[in-house]
């Protein structure tokens, strides 16, 4: 008989763990096991931590557009102040597109670090140059001017520390506040809607004087814009988002120098960005109390034409009614997109 040919040997099985190895179904859905890593550090808040990118320290921001005459007397006063603060400090000016001597008068301060812009670009253009600049995680920004009490620094540091708030301001409502009557109508108008929008009473909502952390900051940076409006919109976005803020009553001295307030145009541009802050973070405010006056006036036309008139008029009461019920569900609907769709500005990681 022909001799049978000779069958390989099969190689032994794989160990467990190689490529080829016969598993079990369970085993086929089973995720790997990850190693925990340690968390970073964080700065504490109220609603959640933020990661902070920079060392614990002061950074005073000083935006300053043609300050010639009393910027000296302002940076001597900073580090005077600055040099009590148990913490590392610097002190950064930023010069917006000035067409006088302001930084060359920055310059002959010692230990004073100066920006400049080429040309202006708005308040808020000046602090956000600033801030990006800073070496420290805690800003402090206030004007050259002269019309805030900066001595007061140290005391916004100690309120942070005792309440680990997201910001601390300057409120102007101490017993030696000077703000131009021109202004004050406005500054009450602006005050009453930003508190509605809030839904707490907000002492000052625009002080130049104020304390918040650099990387809270530069997350609010695509919201914040380059005017004046700079500390209305990281105001009312940190309201509106859950965060806390305190306010430390200060006095507000007359200015030196002149103005570059405009009172109608920043006014209305105040105004506008309430509203678009409002339909930004909270939609149904402004919705609901729009559906509210309209249901009103439906309600007063419908008495007024049936008492003076004797008549009722029903089809411009009811465009009225239905106008408010429309509006009520299109904030309802912009409320539940606004819950639904990922926030990055909340402190929420």
């Amino acid at each position: 008989m022909p001799e049978q040919p000779k069958r390989k040997s099969l190689p032994p099985p794989p160990p467990p763990g190689i490529a080829g190895e016969r598993v079990s179904a369970p085993a086929l859905f089973e995720e790997p096991k990850r190693k925990s890593l340690p968390p970073p550090p964080v700065v504490g808040g109220e609603r959640g931590p933020v990661r902070p990118r920079h060392p614990l320290g002061v950074s005073v921001v000083v935006p300053a557009y043609n300050e010639e005459r009393g910027i000296s007397a302002v940076l001597e006063q900073l580090l005077q102040t600055l040099a009590t603060l148990d913490l590392p400090h610097e002190l950064l000016v930023v010069d917006d597109g000035s067409t006088d001597g302001t930084a060359a008068e920055a310059r002959k301060a010692a230990g004073v670090k100066v920006l400049e812009h080429q040309t202006n670009r708005g308040y808020g253009a000046a602090l956000k140059t600033g801030i990006r600049a800073a070496q420290f995680e805690l800003i402090v920004i206030t004007d050259a001017d002269g019309t805030y009490p900066n001595e007061t620094i140290p005391q916004l540091v100690e309120r942070w520390r005792a309440t680990d708030c997201a910001m601390a301001v300057g409120s102007r409502t101490g017993g030696n506040v000077r703000i131009p009557l021109i202004r004050r109508p406005a500054k009450w108008v602006i005050g009453r809607m930003a508190n509605m929008v809030a839904g707490e009473p907000i002492p000052d909502i625009n002080s130049g004087l104020r304390l918040f952390r650099r990387s809270l900051a530069l997350r609010l940076f695509p919201l914040l814009p380059d005017g004046f409006s700079f500390t209305t919109t990281i105001t009312l976005a940190l309201l509106t988002n859950g965060f806390r803020v305190e306010y430390l009553p200060i006095d507000y001295h007359a200015r030196v120098g002149r103005s570059k307030i405009r009172p109608i145009r920043d006014t209305l541009g105040f105004m506008q960005l309430i509203l678009r802050i409002a339909l930004y973070f909270a939609p149904l405010k402004i919705f609901l109390t729009l559906a509210g006056l309209l249901l009103l006036s439906s309600v007063v036309l419908a008495f007024v034409s049936r008492v003076a008139f004797g008549l009722l008029a029903d089809v411009s009461t009811v465009v009225l009614a239905a106008a408010a019920f429309q509006t009520a569900v299109v904030g309802l609907l912009a409320e539940l997109v606004n819950r639904r769709l990922p926030n990055l500005y909340r402190d929420e990681d």
